[in-house]
């Protein structure tokens, strides 16, 4: 339950980071290449957010499923070895 609770919750934030990140990348592309006005705000809100919301909530869940199924793995706490004498 709570690998898929920490799936979902990557997969908001990294779609929202993506779609971001492909708005950066699409007005990026603009300057770069010299889109026309009339093209650009099509290009970027249409092509660049999807891609990038996309791409960023796969990692994000990914990211954060591999996250919570090591949790179990990693020691966090040790506990005190004990000797006997």
């Amino acid at each position: 339950m709570k690998v898929a609770l920490l799936a979902l919750l990557g997969l908001a934030l990294g779609a929202l980071g993506g779609a971001a990140l492909g708005i950066g990348a699409g007005l990026g592309w603009i300057e770069i290449f010299r889109t026309t006005h009339i093209d650009s705000g099509m290009l970027v809100f249409f092509t660049f957010m999807p891609l990038g919301a996309a791409i960023g909530g796969l990692g994000g869940a990914l990211l954060f499923a591999v996250v919570a199924i090591r949790d179990t793995e990693i020691a966090i706490e040790r506990q005190p070895v004990r000797r006997d004498r």
